[in-house]
């Protein structure tokens, strides 16, 4: 499991999916084999803006409104079953979906769609919200998706996947920063949207973040032993599924499946649950902390450990690629996550449950960083007291896998905001 998850969109992205338990009522968004699928969003972390309790706090203030179910897309019912979570595929052991065991899950509601940029907007107006990007100023955009004028204007990068860029005035309303809006895109999913944030619209909404689990479980659609959320063929006759990246990242995106960026959020097929975008297009968020520690015995409604310093964030984004994974059911997709620091703003939609969007998004990694840059990010990190944790990637070959994979090597500090 890739560490990390809002069906937010991150221009980096992440989303938010919200869940609604179908026994309570109203209970209640870049990483690859690659190093969260290889877009390096794994890279992009701020620390913590506050204490899990402060953020808790924060979202409960967000007062709810009867109406706010009206902005918020339809959802569909989940019927509860057991399934088996996770791999035992030795491919990325450091990632924690190992060992392979079975979850039973209750019954549930979930968003049908990834939360829009309409849907956030609504929330913003509605209760005054400041999202994190908004409070620190700046956020990481990719860099094949910027203006020339914007990309003038930077001279840092993330060290260990240097298409990521601080891009001062970049949030959901700015996803490229302050040259670019939301016009053209209130139907994608929003981005930019950090762990907290997601869980303050799930307050507003009635809602909440979806469990590890629970997303999983609703990815695979109901079906048992495939690689993708609709069978074992990631474009069955030429038909394009989800929105991932095609051609030679990170330079060159062909969008072939349609689209270079975020689609709209039913661009694609839904899976037999009647979700869209379970693959692809934005990183989605979770309710439980990440963790590489898992127990064989069978479990009923797991929610992950009591604490942690990373949230699980599911479903890869438009910037995943080269993802195929034998033994991997529902693919990398569905069992393999990436990590995202709670504050995280790279963020977009999540599906409520919750989802993050940034790969999205927020999407994920490598190493590259010459003597200079590397003194100047340290001495920046150092002033802001920001921590990153790196991977070291090892490339590994097979005759339909070119993967490449993270392990957990060294820690640096994080390119400051």
């Amino acid at each position: 499991m890739v560490r990390n998850s809002l069906l937010l969109l991150v221009v980096v992205l992440v989303n938010v999916e919200l869940c609604l338990q179908s026994s309570c009522g109203g209970e209640q968004e870049a990483a690859s084999t690659e190093g969260a699928a290889g877009c390096g969003c794994d890279k992009l972390r701020r620390t913590a803006s506050g204490s899990v309790d402060s953020e808790e706090e924060r979202a409960s203030s967000v007062k709810y409104t009867a109406a706010a179910n009206e902005k918020i897309s339809q959802m569909v019912f989940i019927p509860g079953g057991e399934f088996l979570m996770g791999t035992d595929d030795p491919g990325i052991p450091q990632d924690g979906e190992a060992p392979q065991r079975r979850v039973y899950v209750d019954s549930f509601y979930m968003d049908v769609l990834e939360v829009t940029t309409q849907q956030f907007q609504s929330f913003i107006k509605a209760t005054g919200y400041v999202t994190e990007a908004e409070k620190f100023g700046d956020s990481f955009v990719f860099e094949g998706i910027l203006s020339e004028s914007v990309k003038s204007q930077i001279t840092q990068a993330v060290a260990a996947a240097p298409w990521w860029l601080p891009v001062k005035g970049a949030n959901w309303n700015h996803p490229e920063g302050q040259d670019s809006n939301i016009t053209d895109r209130l139907d994608h999913p929003v981005v930019h949207v950090s762990w907290a944030d997601a869980v303050a619209f799930c307050s507003w909404a009635n809602k909440r973040l979806p469990t590890e689990a629970e997303w999983e479980y609703a990815c695979r659609g109901g079906l048992r032993d495939r690689l993708y959320p609709w069978g074992n063929k990631l474009n069955p006759k030429g038909q394009h599924y989800a929105n991932l990246w095609q051609g030679d990242f990170p330079v060159h995106n062909s969008g072939e499946d349609g689209y270079v960026k975020t689609s709209p959020v039913m661009s694609f097929p839904a899976n037999s649950f009647g979700l869209h975008d379970m693959v692809g297009n934005v990183w989605e968020w979770t309710s439980d902390w990440w963790t590489v520690h898992h127990t064989t015995d069978h479990q009923h409604n797991p929610t992950g450990p009591p604490s942690g310093k990373d949230k699980v964030k599911k479903g890869g984004s438009y910037m995943c690629h080269k993802v195929k994974m034998a033994n991997y059911i529902c693919n990398y997709y569905c069992s393999v996550l990436y990590f995202l620091n709670l504050d995280i703003i790279n963020a977009g939609p999540s599906r409520f449950i919750l989802i993050v969007h940034f790969c999205l998004f927020l999407n994920v990694t490598y190493l590259y960083a010459n003597f200079i840059s590397l003194l100047h990010i340290l001495e920046r990190l150092i002033q802001f007291q920001h921590l990153h944790q790196a991977w070291l990637l090892t490339e590994l070959h097979s005759e339909d896998l070119d993967l490449i994979l993270c392990s957990p090597a060294l820690q640096l500090l994080s390119l400051p905001c």
